[in-house]
């Protein structure tokens, strides 16, 4: 999903925007030849992920830097833990430090919010999935860090999947209209998606032969009669009113798949620092 030429797309603007004209404080104490030896280190427990991009902040900013980790994106780590090492040019570590920090500190908090939403729905069929509340132009990101905590991903934009939301409905006129206009023109590799608030437009959903399903601010009840009367013939999607406390009843419904942008857009940063040896 990480292609090399994406992260140093963005990991360049990045620098760009913290480095700016130059590192006054940096460049007027390292020297050309200086070298510093750094450890990655946390703090608290969590998923690694982003290990990737925190190595390509530091090598796009010299070749005369290594980095080596001790654990792998997915790895659960603990407080204390020595992660990485970092070696080499005393001025790209001390420029790079902040930005590969925040990407990795960023992507290993949403990983480990994930897995502690599929962690609470245990051993039952269901999926955690994210949703396209995503910071922008960071969502490769953020759909990467939802992929190692270990849930599924849901579209990644508006060309990935025709989801059919209540104000489509309204424009279109029913959920009949709706389905019948994009299934003419989309590609047969295309799924379509209809959000439905009622088990009236459950059964419409399923006359018209949607791919998927979403039972947007059910109650459990309300679900499981919807799962029921699907049985099988739509994957079933359950959003709206999920939260760790939730996510266990909800899928005991019977649901295949349960949105939620928490683990993205509530999801704490992971408490990782770069100390210097």
């Amino acid at each position: 999903m990480l292609d090399n030429f994406l992260i140093d797309k963005h990991v360049l603007a990045a620098l760009e925007e913290d480095i700016g004209f130059g590192d006054i404080t940096t460049d007027n104490i390292a020297n050309e030849n200086d070298i510093l030896i750094a450890k990655l280190n946390t703090r608290t427990d969590g998923v690694l992920c982003g290990t990737r991009v925190f190595e390509r902040v530091f090598k796009l900013l010299s070749d005369n830097v290594s980095v080596e980790f001790y654990f792998k994106d997915g790895d659960f780590i603990k407080a204390g833990d020595n992660v990485a090492v970092i070696s080499g040019s005393a001025s790209a570590v001390l420029k790079g430090e902040r930005t590969a920090l925040n990407y990795i500190q960023r992507m290993s908090g949403i990983a480990t919010e994930t897995k502690k939403y599929q962690d609470a729905i245990g051993s039952l069929k269901a999926k955690i999935s994210d949703t396209r509340k995503t910071t922008p132009n960071f969502r490769i990101f953020e759909k990467y860090s939802v992929y190692v905590g270990g849930a599924c991903i849901h579209r990644f934009n508006l060309a990935d999947c025709a989801m059919i939301k209540d104000n489509h409905i309204k424009l279109a006129g029913s959920i009949t209209n709706a389905v019948n206009k994009i299934r003419k023109n989309i590609s047969h590799t295309h799924k379509i998606e209809v959000e439905c608030d009622t088990f009236e437009q459950v059964k419409e959903a399923v006359e018209c032969s949607a791919d998927i399903i979403m039972l947007d601010n059910m109650s459990c009840e309300q679900m499981k009669e919807a799962v029921e009367y699907i049985n099988g013939r739509a994957i079933v999607e359950a959003s709206g009113n999920v939260n760790i406390n939730t996510v266990n009843e909800i899928a005991k419904t019977g649901v295949n798949i349960i949105s939620s942008s928490a683990i993205v857009a509530k999801a704490p940063t992971l408490d990782l620092a770069l100390d210097i040896d």
